[in-house]
């Protein structure tokens, strides 16, 4: 390997490192959005299982729960997307919580996927420069 074809090949390491981590970032920005999404789908049917009057927990972030008694109106306002939001019934806001976990669920898998593509990259990378380093310093304690 010559000294330009290393260089690039620890550039290249450098930038598989990179987008490494911002990759892992996504995974958790994905994996955090999918739990809220399924703490509101499981918030959400315990409102429509609740009958009028009665008393159940809602959270309402930072691991905070409220008491909250129903009432008859059982409808939901659901963020939609571009901040725009709709109301819906409540059966219809778990249908739509729970599409959304699952494509959650899908991105994430997808994400990791392509962590793991990235990560053996930089791994046979990583191994070809190591090599090439102790290559160069076997040819320069025999030469000496």
């Amino acid at each position: 390997m010559k000294d330009e074809e290393l260089r690039q090949a620890m550039q290249t390491l450098e930038a598989y490192n990179q987008q490494l981590e911002n990759i892992n970032r996504q995974a958790r920005l994905l994996q955090n959005t999918r739990d809220d999404a399924i703490r509101a789908t499981r918030t959400v049917q315990a409102l429509i299982d609740a009958k009028p009057g009665e008393e159940i927990l809602v959270p309402v972030g930072s691991s905070c729960l409220i008491t909250v008694q129903v009432s008859e109106k059982k409808k939901a306002i659901i963020g939609v997307g571009s901040k725009v939001s709709v109301e819906k019934e409540l059966p219809d806001a778990a249908e739509y919580l729970e599409n959304t976990s699952k494509e959650l669920s899908e991105a994430v898998q997808k994400t990791i996927a392509a962590m793991q593509e990235i990560q053996n990259y930089a791994e046979q990378l990583s191994a070809a420069i190591q090599n090439e380093y102790e290559s160069r310093r076997q040819q320069g304690a025999s030469g000496q």
